[in-house]
């Protein structure tokens, strides 16, 4: 398949992109840190490329983008397919969701991380702190000798004991 070796010499060394078979390859649009990064995954049916390939967004890099928009960006890449179908496509492509990962994502909140980690480092946020002090006089002496057994002498939990993995 002329292709295939025309994919693995353009794509050399680059890491987005990854032959998952001689008909099917993965190319990763963005940086592997970028909320808005997703991976596509095009593979070749025998008749390709007169028949379109099968464009997918099942990869479990992709589970944080609404189907919507996964949806969306396959309408849009089908878009491509029609127009090429015939010719060897698969880096036009690739190159295309590459060119166009802003419009594709535009719709994809970016918050999600933030959000996550923000709530974490506050402790419980449903109890408010009024709550809280009252609980902390009615506590029977075995109480707070457990709670002692889990905190340090000043009652606090010992650092980095709800952090959150955010590298993934």
């Amino acid at each position: 398949q002329m292709e295939l070796e025309a994919l693995r010499s353009i794509y050399e060394g680059d890491v987005c992109f990854r032959e998952l078979s001689p008909v099917s390859f993965q190319y990763r649009i963005g940086e592997s840190g970028d909320p808005k990064a997703f991976l596509i995954e095009v593979s070749w049916p025998e008749t390709y490329p007169q028949t379109a390939p099968v464009i997918s967004m099942d990869a479990f890099f992709n589970n944080t983008i609404s189907s919507a928009i996964k949806q969306s960006i396959l309408d849009k890449l089908m878009v491509e397919v029609e127009a090429n179908l015939g010719t060897a496509m698969t880096y036009t492509l690739f190159e295309y969701a590459k060119d166009n990962k802003e419009v594709f994502m535009e719709n994809q909140p970016v918050n999600t991380v933030t959000s996550v980690s923000s709530s974490i480092s506050i402790g419980t946020p449903d109890v408010p702190p009024s709550k809280k002090k009252e609980k902390k006089e009615q506590l029977s002496k075995t109480q707070k000798r457990k709670l002692a057994d889990k905190t340090d002498n000043k009652g606090e939990l010992p650092r980095g004991w709800n952090w959150v993995d955010v590298i993934k």
